[in-house]
């Protein structure tokens, strides 16, 4: 056998090579709440208030309902299919072709941009917590720092990157409920119940369609438990352990989303709320920084750069995963489908998302980073739910009236973004296709 066969034979093996299951129920539960809470609970909330006000309570809570439904048709199908690439896999076999790529394109697209939001944001915490008042090109440039960091660590493996990670969340579910127990302390009791009473839902109601958007935007900061569903391949017991965690990743969320919101406006009221967010880019810290123990914004600020390192890290492993699943397909480079047998992680995809991610840093804003995100990541849990709707009776395990609901929602809300950025996303699923069309030919 001649030396170039044996190297072709060599990237074969790597690349048809199953990933080692590896992460039990409490692990996945880890990785959920890893990739959810951050960006949304120190990002995201700032700018839906900006939108509909103290009625960011309310949009919270929907958007919780419709994750649920979301999350529910993601974990039927995950536990039928137990495999990388989530939705792009389940369009694939349930679907056509055509389906699962835009699933799998959108990810990509979406995921993206929130990775770069959430390194973003932890730039602006980072500087702001050490009093660097700077410029935006330093947090670009820091930003782009830390996805270099984080990108090797999720490289390394997942189980190095996992045990990174259960430390990195009880850190930020410490300086959460330390905001909001603090919170509760610093405002008079009558606010809250203001605020849940009247001035919520007089935002909510006085303007529709800005609490749809608002709705839209925070639907994304509930979408980290597509981890789970994309690491399907590396799970213990998946059939048993994704739905499970699913949904305790889903419940423990909306729980710390509603208390956080409630307290950070009841604090400081919805606009300046918002326009801190525009400021700094670290809200929950200028709202601590009110608190009659304003000590706790230093505690906050630190939970604030964990957790947006962590929603970094498992937003680098599910977007490998996608990537991993999409070039075994050939609709990406088939080199990225190669898996390191030292790490058991494919460190071509890893790098490959770090440095899209990097890109997009570039922008160097958290509110257009967020709201691209809002649009494509809707389309694609759009096509979960019709997805789910296929499943055969025997193989569904909740009412198809769920997964419908979850399609109506997101196919809804997916057009109350700017129209700037859904016409954008447009664009993309059709360079997209374009690049499709371009690896498929050249693997014939």
């Amino acid at each position: 056998m001649s030396r170039r066969a044996k190297e072709k034979r060599g990237r074969n093996a790597g690349a048809s090579r199953p990933l080692a299951r590896v992460v039990g129920l409490w692990g996945a539960v880890w990785l959920g709440l890893g990739s959810i809470l951050g960006t949304g609970v120190f990002v995201s909330l700032g700018i839906a208030a900006g939108v509909v006000g103290s009625g960011v309570v309310v949009a919270t809570a929907l958007a919780a309902l419709v994750a649920t439904a979301n999350g529910l048709s993601s974990a039927q199908l995950a536990a039928v299919y137990p495999v990388s690439g989530g939705t792009y896999e389940y369009g694939h076999r349930l679907l056509f072709p055509a389906a699962g790529f835009t699933a799998g394109w959108m990810f990509l697209v979406a995921k993206s941009a929130s990775a770069a939001t959430a390194a973003l944001g932890c730039s602006g915490y980072l500087l702001h917590t050490f009093g660097l008042e700077v410029g935006a090109s330093v947090r670009v440039a820091v930003a782009l720092g830390i996805v270099l960091v984080l990108t090797g660590l999720v490289a390394s493996g997942v189980r190095r990157s996992n045990r990174a990670n259960v430390a990195i969340v009880s850190i930020t579910l410490a300086s959460l409920v330390a905001f909001v127990l603090f919170g509760w302390w610093s405002v008079e009791p009558g606010a809250f119940l203001r605020l849940v009473g009247r001035a919520a839902w007089r935002d909510a109601l006085a303007s529709p369609d800005d609490l749809l958007h608002a709705t839209a935007l925070m639907f994304v900061a509930y979408t980290g438990y597509a981890r789970i569903a994309t690491l399907g391949e590396e799970m213990r017991e998946p059939a048993r352990n994704i739905p499970r965690a699913i949904v305790l990743t889903l419940v423990l969320s909306l729980l710390l989303y509603v208390s956080v919101a409630a307290t950070a406006v009841a604090a400081v009221g919805a606009p300046l709320f918002a326009a801190s967010t525009a400021g700094t880019a670290a809200p929950l810290e200028m709202v601590a920084r009110s608190y009659r123990h304003p000590q706790v914004a230093g505690l906050v600020a630190i939970g604030a750069i964990t957790a947006m390192a962590g929603v970094l890290v498992n937003l680098l492993l599910g977007l490998s995963r996608m990537l991993l699943a999409m070039a075994r397909r050939h609709e990406m480079p088939p080199s990225l489908a190669r898996v390191s047998v030292s790490a058991q992680s494919p460190t071509q995809a890893v790098w490959a998302v770090g440095a899209a991610t990097a890109a997009l840093v570039l922008v160097g804003d958290v509110k257009t980073t967020w709201s691209f995100s809002a649009f494509t990541v809707l389309v694609y849990y759009g096509l979960t739910n019709l997805a789910a709707l296929r499943l055969p009776a025997e193989k569904r395990r909740f009412p198809r009236w769920i997964a419908a609901a979850g399609l109506v929602s997101c196919f809804g809300l997916a057009f109350f973004v700017d129209w700037t950025v859904w016409l954008t996303g447009l664009v993309l699923l059709g360079i997209g296709f374009a690049l499709r069309a371009w690896f498929l030919r050249r693997s014939h």
